[in-house]
């Protein structure tokens, strides 16, 4: 590749100025940067976007095919907790997922698992030890210690979580948080243990609880987690310096039509200053986790961006080293189909198999936020008929479950849930985060199981039954991916989300909120293999009380 010269507006974000200028490249760097006395280009060239934080799996696509995408949004890096493969295929799967992100020039910068499984209160495909994350920790190719979940274990001194926060810090990795809720001297105690970010605070006055304990805030919003109005008051804050943007999770119908280039576009809106908001997508990522990425500084890599303007901020080319890799909304990375890897041993089930008898006492249901990962619990009057707890519709009551795909027999542990809205049928998925047991949500046994039948005869998937009808999205890659072509597998998704809400769900991604219905560490009520979970008292919950 020849010198390339792009001229354009040329935005400085360190100088925060804006200039006429020519990017030079030469050998995928970026040679010089020319102020242009008479200006040659109208539009923006600024650093590319950087998600700080974001599971690759959730958006049902593995890393090769999901570059694809995101760079036709201004996506140039992620960094990237591996978590979910993890628990399915341990370290083999955080290998995969380095040697699949390989295959492009995007650029991929994963973290070491730090909870894997979770909890001890579910079963999971592997497990990772602090000797195995160490191991990890000490490759180059892995760039931070992912986000440390279990909060509980780290107020309480929990050896192995010291000695993985230990070996990161050694190596001197960042460490990222994931504490929900956690306030106060709980805050401060949790980030004196050696932890730098959080990207779950729900609500403002705990973002700054965190910040002043000297934690980095991920401003999230993806599919199912929606965070950014609560947060949005610290872009005009001082505090900006230290946030940063991440999806978290982006379920393939999202990545399809925007990625942080919306966070960015709704950051300008709300009239936070824009060096402040492209720092936040960029510089502050790239600095906090010490990415090789480029800044569109002299002698950097070609990692840039370019948009339309300010005010619209729809980003028109991407380039990746100097390769132009997307342009005009179409990506210009090749198609390439990656390997099939799993574990998938569960056997169908019966309708039987989700029956509850009757207990004393009220229920104890779940309560399904939208938009949000935390629930509620309530205690309400059980619907009983033949000596059977059964869904209650009309009092969006529903029946939930959680059935282990590891072992061949195995029981199902049964709950309730309200805020699905289901008026009929069944919704099922093997992307049950952290374990990726399959999680199922429906109106009555025969439904469930069917739903349930169907992400089985795939091993792994999405499914739907409902109204004499049925449909499923096959995830093969380890019951959490697609080898499909991403907008295949964004139309399916999309077809199955919409079947969903004719069905009843008044969830905005019924999916997503499903598959968060099983994580344990995020409170309050939740259902994993085992039975239901509080998160808040650390403990088991009985179904009656």
């Amino acid at each position: 590749m020849g010198v390339q010269l792009i001229s354009g507006r040329i935005v400085d974000v360190h100088a925060r100025t804006e200039f006429a200028g020519t990017v030079e490249i030469a050998h995928g760097r970026i040679r010089r940067i020319i102020h242009d006395a008479r200006p040659r280009g109208r539009h923006l060239l600024m650093p590319g976007l950087v998600d700080a934080h974001i599971h690759i799996e959730s958006s049902l696509l593995p890393p090769a095919e999901f570059a694809r995408h995101a760079v036709v949004h201004g996506t140039v890096a992620t960094v990237s907790d591996p978590h979910e493969i993890a628990n399915v295929l341990g370290a083999a799967g955080v290998k995969y997922m380095i040697a699949d992100g390989r295959r492009t020039p995007f650029k991929f910068n994963f973290g070491a698992p730090s909870c894997v499984p979770a909890t001890t209160f579910e079963t999971a495909g592997a497990k990772l030890d602090a000797r195995a994350v160490a191991s990890l920790l000490a490759r180059p190719d892995i760039k931070f210690l992912a986000e440390v979940m279990n909060f509980p274990g780290v107020l309480n001194g929990d050896p192995a979580l010291r000695a993985m926060i230990a070996a990161a810090r050694k190596l001197g990795k960042p460490v990222d948080g994931h504490a929900p809720g956690l306030r106060g001297s709980k805050a401060a105690r949790y980030a004196a243990a050696g932890i730098t970010t959080d990207h779950e605070c729900f609500t403002l006055p705990e973002a700054k609880d965190k910040l002043a304990a000297g934690m980095q805030i991920l401003i999230r919003e993806g599919s199912a987690a929606r965070n950014f109005a609560a947060l949005a008051p610290l872009l005009k804050t001082a505090a900006v310096a230290r946030c940063m943007f991440c999806c978290d999770d982006l379920h393939p119908d999202l990545l399809m039509v925007r990625h942080l280039d919306e966070h960015v576009r709704r950051a300008l809106a709300l009239g936070a200053d824009r060096y402040d908001v492209l720092a936040c997508a960029s510089v502050n990522p790239v600095r906090h986790y010490g990415l090789a990425v480029g800044l569109l500084r002299e002698g950097d890599p070609a990692d840039f961006i370019e948009v339309d303007s300010w005010r619209n901020f729809r980003v028109r080319r991407t380039w990746l080293a100097g390769r132009l890799v997307a342009t005009g909304g179409r990506s210009l990375l090749p198609r390439q189909p990656s390997r099939v890897v799993n574990q998938f041993r569960a056997r169908p089930r019966v309708a039987a198999d989700f029956a509850v008898p009757a207990g004393q006492g009220k229920l104890n249901v779940i309560q399904a936020l939208n938009g949000q990962l935390i629930t509620r619990h309530l205690r309400l009057r059980a619907k009983v008929v033949d000596g059977q707890a059964v869904a209650d519709p009309a009092r969006d009551v529903l029946k939930i479950a959680v059935v282990n795909r590891y072992a061949r027999s195995a029981p199902v542990a049964v709950g309730f849930i309200r805020g699905f809205g289901l008026r009929s049928g069944a919704l099922a998925s093997s992307v049950a985060h952290d374990s990726h047991n399959i999680v199922v949500v429906g109106v009555d046994d025969a439904s469930l199981a069917a739903a349930v039948n169907h992400v089985i005869a795939q091993r792994g998937g999405l499914s739907v039954v409902g109204g004499g009808r049925s449909g499923v999205l096959p995830l093969p890659i380890a019951g959490l991916m697609s080898d499909a072509d991403g907008r295949t597998v964004a139309r399916r998704y999309t077809a199955l989300d919409a079947r969903a809400k004719q069905l009843g769900s008044r969830l905005d991604a019924p999916f997503m909120t499903l598959s968060f219905m099983a994580l344990l560490v995020i409170p309050d009520l939740k259902l994993s293999d085992r039975g239901l979970f509080s998160g808040s008292k650390w403990a088991f919950q009985p179904r009656f009380s």
